[in-house]
């Protein structure tokens, strides 16, 4: 169990660096009339953000009902 925690913890502290292309992306988006294609990437990262806290909401859910239920047992 102590591994897991520690790898848990070294995972979360190491950062690798990452090569973005984020003025060039900003040019595309910008220069485009119809603003279609910036319309479809705002969405795409409202549907990447929201992934992640729906699924820590779910597994927290089932963490509290497995308790609540071995509590009334």
């Amino acid at each position: 169990m102590n591994k897991v925690i520690i790898t848990l913890i070294l995972g979360l502290l190491i950062s690798l660096p990452a090569e973005a292309q984020c003025a060039m992306c900003r040019a595309v988006l910008e220069n485009e009339e119809g603003q279609e294609t910036a319309k479809g990437i705002n969405d795409g990262i409202i549907y990447l953000m929201a992934i992640p806290y729906i699924l820590v909401a779910g597994i927290g859910f089932l963490i509290y009902k497995k308790f609540n239920k071995a509590k009334k047992t």
